[in-house]
């Protein structure tokens, strides 16, 4: 008896906290700016609050985040393979009629984007989707939107063959103007010593995944979490805890602060979109709507955003996310600490 009425006492006393949480959900709807100030204090993940009012938690942060590896590649080793994957990505000899490279859609200079929704091909016709970047790519669990390539070096072939981006007719037709190039002969033989024959459609892929792997960027981010305390602002701090919080962590953490799972657009509000996501790869009705969760790393820089490339702003988008994502309205104060957070993931020396 006295067990049951400790039990009930329990799940009497975790209703009345529940309840108190969705109260205090609604609140946050009607007084954004009051509920922030609460959110901040002492509210989610057991409480980041320790003395000081932008002090956080290092085995919270740990939870959810873990810096970049100073490298995925050894560089050295692979010198001449990632040369060789440098040139390829900024050759529009890889398309049809030789206008188009990787470096069109991803641009070295921009952050590996082209800051368009969607991207032209070599007739100028625009696929569905948004180029996302190829910075800190090679870390994500797969590539493209939908997941459908594994890796860096299967996505780079990818495009080249694809008719409205870079048009090639078939991997033939790639081997053969690459084998006319004399700089290329040397290139492949060099890069593929052990090959007899080291001009080959997949090597195009691994050389080109070789260069991606290379595009690391490390921000202040990276050094917070290394023990920095100074690397981050107070205002970049406040985004932080809000960022927890609010449960953004939960789809943008690890490594790459996203790229490692996938999820619905439009998990708690509907989002309207006509592109089936995920579902076109696996076949499964759960897979509606479903993308790769993007990196926000370098996101300051990356606009537009979202799989369609229809939200122009970062402002805008993080509103979307946590109203499509969440449920929640937020107002300015949360999307200007946020976007301040988002501001630290940005590389400290660009490629």
């Amino acid at each position: 008896m006295k067990i049951f009425l400790f039990l009930a006492f329990i799940v009497s006393s975790y209703s009345y906290a529940q309840s108190g949480h969705d109260h205090q959900g609604d609140a946050k709807k009607k007084d954004d700016h009051h509920s922030e100030m609460h959110d901040d204090g002492h509210h989610g993940m057991g409480g980041m609050m320790h003395g000081g009012h932008h002090k956080l938690d290092k085995a919270t942060l740990k939870q959810f985040f873990e810096p970049l590896p100073a490298s995925i590649i050894d560089e050295k080793k692979h010198a001449a393979l990632i040369a060789l994957g440098k040139k390829l990505y900024l050759d529009p000899k890889l398309s049809v009629n030789d206008t188009i490279s990787c470096n069109s859609c991803h641009q070295l200079n921009n952050f590996g984007v082209d800051s368009q929704p969607t991207s032209p091909g070599h007739e100028g016709k625009r696929g569905g989707r948004n180029s996302p970047t190829t910075f800190n790519a090679a870390l994500h669990i797969a590539q493209f939107w939908d997941g459908r390539a594994k890796d860096v070096e299967e996505q780079a072939l990818g495009p080249i063959l694809n008719p409205i981006e870079m048009g090639m007719p078939n991997e033939a037709a790639v081997v053969d103007k690459l084998k006319k190039i004399d700089e290329y002969k040397a290139m492949f033989a060099e890069a593929f010593k052990d090959e007899k024959d080291p001009i080959q459609y997949k090597n195009v892929g691994k050389a080109i995944g070789a260069f991606e792997r290379t595009l690391i960027t490390p921000s202040r981010f990276d050094d917070f979490l290394k023990g920095d305390e100074n690397a981050l602002n107070d205002a970049e701090k406040r985004g932080l805890q809000k960022f927890v919080h609010m449960g953004c962590a939960n789809c943008h953490n690890g490594v790459a602060i996203g790229g490692n799972s996938y999820k619905k657009i439009g998990l708690v509000e509907e989002y309207k979109t006509s592109d089936v996501g995920r579902f076109a790869v696996t076949g499964l009705e759960t897979d509606k709507k479903v993308f790769k969760v993007p990196s926000l790393r370098n996101i300051t820089k990356t606009a537009p955003y979202f799989h369609d490339g229809s939200v122009k702003t970062l402002d805008e988008a993080i509103e979307e996310m946590a109203e499509h994502q969440l449920g929640r309205k937020v107002g300015p104060g949360f999307v200007e600490d946020v976007k301040a957070f988002l501001g630290a993931l940005t590389a400290k020396d660009s490629k």
